[in-house]
């Protein structure tokens, strides 16, 4: 028998959803995002799991694999493949499920990012400050994959300004979300050391800027001013005074410190001052820094320069977020004047699919400049998509979504993997004449901030358009980020994987703390999936931390991201642990009390349209389970959920407060049945006072509810 000279066999993964199933062959059939058909073989050395979270054990599937793939199941298959003249044999030997059951993806649930974002944050404060104190004088910006600094070995060593402040908005982010008072420590006294260390105040010329970072010797500090990093030695970068606002505006949405908000007002006005075109508009890339003068010559390649950060970049790192915490009319502006320039400059159809990034003065494109050429960054595109979406909820302007949903069309072949998942990095803008395909410029890895891009700018679209392609990119992208980017070992998360998610840990990829990295991008992410996913997509209340001072206006607005307006509203605030009701729900204010100390705030905010509203609460062996709504088959997964949550500390008294349900479904009572089995005969479920006839003779009929008659039913939700 003659074997073919030309077999090749490796390694590999491919992504995509079940079409079939065959018992008898052993073997499934899997269709990629683009419609691609294979078909996957199965043997006794298969092994599967579920996606799990950064704290969570092993989620190990192998026994059930073959009852798991069902019709319309999205998964990760990795195995071997077998390729010849005419012909492929694809064998799994692991299959990772981002769903728990189809359709349930385990991201989707209210606490999956929230619980993330307490991870990672607690990463970076354990790798800078292992012994607790929050002296952000022991920073280091390179932080190893283990979690601990890199040895000083005698030298300097460096502190950037960005990388801390891109710190402290991550620190500030998960305070906001988990209401830790460890992390609002650590990114006030960030933000301090900032302001003492890196900031600058021109008081003749009324305005801030930053120094790049500083050097610390056995001798002392030395002030580094004009950027040192490669693309912008000697020059004093817009990104990097953009960024300087990032960590310090966050923590102002938290405390309203009027120190911070004077620094974000004399940084935009060195903006407007020095780096603004009043002639042709937009902003310049980079000052030199001894003259401010962005058409000096010693600039070089960056002279009269502008590009995707000097314009875009104001929107996600400080503006939106300044605007959020103070509803001024003039971040309103800058906005609108940043998505403006964006939807008129940046689009270069028919030449590429890809927007242009960088320009001259007179805003011709400038693709000769260093590393970049004629070359696009995939992330950069996506975050385009992402932000004109938020910024116009704001700004009602036609041309925002119309550039946002067009990216969001163009992307997905020219600039994600189709067969494994994920997004890549740089490549060419223009397609090769030969294979019609956007050549990757160095390599086929995926780094972790372009895949929050896609994350971001699919969910958001999902969420303002109700496009179901949207959502399914979406998923598509959270499901690689969260199978593939989470070091379960070391904690954080990966800068790099290789095309088929394996990480890539060589140079300065293998650090969780860089120039480019720290932890500002991954819980970023958790923050603003849990926002786009809970209150435009599932329908979820999501809840807020602030922590007022004494000083800060009385007025807090509490409104999570630039969201459709009307979209949703306050559900319920605390002062302390106490109910407070001075609020506008739909304005999405609380008026604060005069206080001497800070005030420790909690907001929950919910979607204003909202079908199943489901809460519970335990006092000792009773739980408490309160709905109002609609319980049908669209809202059964986030009844089952609740339930579960109830459930989960064992009561052996279980009442459900029903009076504002109008409808309950087959499929939910009989939940309800299944439930009532699996906890015991030793447990009751009642049905607390006064629910609809309907609702009770259906649960009544079933012989396993109590009536309770003299329980009023009681229902915040």
């Amino acid at each position: 028998m003659s074997t073919p000279t030309d077999t090749r066999t490796f390694s590999d993964s491919i992504a995509g959803y079940v079409t079939t199933y065959e018992p008898t062959l052993d073997r499934f059939g899997l269709r990629t995002s683009n419609g691609r058909t294979v078909t996957i073989n199965l043997d006794e050395n298969v092994n599967s799991q579920i996606v799990r979270n950064l704290g969570e054990p092993y989620q190990d599937t192998t026994a059930a694999t073959r009852d798991m793939l069902a019709e319309g199941r999205f998964v990760f298959v990795y195995g071997l493949f077998y390729q010849w003249e005419g012909g492929e044999r694809i064998e799994a030997r692991m299959i990772t499920f981002p769903e728990r059951a189809r359709g349930a993806y385990v991201f989707e649930h209210p606490d999956w990012w929230v619980h993330q974002a307490c991870q990672i944050a607690d990463f970076y404060l354990r790798g800078h400050f292992p012994d607790g104190v929050y002296d952000w004088r022991n920073f280091r910006t390179k932080l190893t994959l283990h979690g601990t600094h890199v040895p000083d070995n005698g030298q300097d060593i460096r502190q950037e300004t960005d990388t801390i402040s891109r710190l402290v908005y991550g620190l500030a982010t998960a305070f906001m979300l988990t209401g830790e008072e460890r992390f609002l420590e650590a990114a006030e006294s960030g933000t301090g050391y900032l302001r003492e260390h890196m900031r600058v105040a021109d008081d003749d010329g009324g305005f801030v800027y930053w120094y790049h970072g500083i050097d610390i010797s056995p001798s002392g500090q030395r002030k580094v001013f004009a950027s040192e990093f490669g693309d912008d030695y000697d020059a004093v970068p817009m990104y990097e005074q953009i960024y300087a606002l990032a960590g310090p505006t966050q923590t102002f949405r938290i405390t309203g410190d009027p120190r911070i908000l004077s620094d974000i007002d004399r940084t935009v006005t060195l903006f407007d001052r020095h780096f603004r075109d009043r002639e042709r508009g937009g902003f310049f890339s980079h000052l030199d820094p001894i003259t401010m003068d962005p058409r000096s010559d010693s600039l070089g390649r960056n002279r009269a320069r502008k590009n995707w950060n000097s314009v875009g970049d104001h929107a996600p790192a400080y503006l939106i977020n300044a605007y959020l915490a103070t509803g001024r009319e003039d971040f309103a502006a800058l906005l609108a004047e940043t998505a403006d320039t964006i939807a008129e400059r940046f689009p270069d159809e028919p030449n590429s699919p890809f927007v242009q990034e960088r320009f001259h003065e007179d805003w011709s494109p400038d693709r000769t400049w260093g590393w970049q050429k004629d070359r696009a960054v995939v992330g950069h595109n996506l975050k385009i998509a992402w932000n004109l979406t938020r910024i116009g909820s704001l700004v009602d302007r036609a041309q925002y979504s119309e550039l946002a949903e067009r990216i969001a069309e163009l992307m997905p072949p020219v600039g994600s993997d189709q067969q494994r998942g994920g997004w890549y990095d740089v490549v060419e803008r223009r397609a090769d004449p030969d294979s019609g395909a956007h050549r990757l410029v160095w390599h086929d890895r995926k780094a972790w901030w372009q895949q929050e891009q896609s994350i971001l700018a699919y969910l958001i679209l999902a969420g303002t358009t109700g496009d179901p392609e949207h959502r399914r990119l979406a998923r598509e992208a959270a499901a690689f980020y969260n199978a593939f980017f989470l070091d379960y070992d070391d904690g954080g998360v990966y800068f790099n994987v290789l095309a088929n998610g394996t990480p890539y840990l060589v140079g300065t990829e293998r650090l969780k703390g860089s120039h480019s990295m720290a932890g500002y991008h991954a819980l970023e992410l958790c923050y603003l999936a849990a926002t786009y996913t809970g209150l435009l997509i599932t329908a979820a209340p999501m809840t807020l931390h602030f922590r007022p001072r004494p000083d800060a206006d009385r007025t807090l607005r509490v409104s999570p991201d630039l969201l459709p307006a009307g979209s949703i509203e306050i559900a319920r605030v605390w002062i302390g642990d106490e109910p407070y009701h001075h609020f506008d729900a739909k304005e999405l204010t609380v008026q604060l009390p005069d206080s001497d100390v800070p005030l420790k705030v909690r907001v929950e905010v919910e979607p204003a349209s909202i079908r199943l509203r489901m809460s519970s609460e335990s006092d000792g062996d009773t739980a408490h389970v309160y709905c109002e709504g609609v319980i049908d088959r669209e809202e059964l997964e986030k009844f089952r959920r609740g339930l579960a949550e109830a459930l989960e500390a064992k009561p052996r008294r279980v009442e459900f407060h029903l009076c504002k349900v109008s409808k309950i479904c087959r499929p939910a009572i009989n939940e309800l049945l299944f439930q009532r089995a699996k906890i015991g005969l030793e447990t009751d479920f009642v049905i607390a006072g006064c629910s609809l006839p309907e609702v009770t003779n259906a649960l009544m009929a079933t012989d396993a509810f109590v009536l309770d008659n003299d329980h009023h039913c009681d229902n915040p939700a």
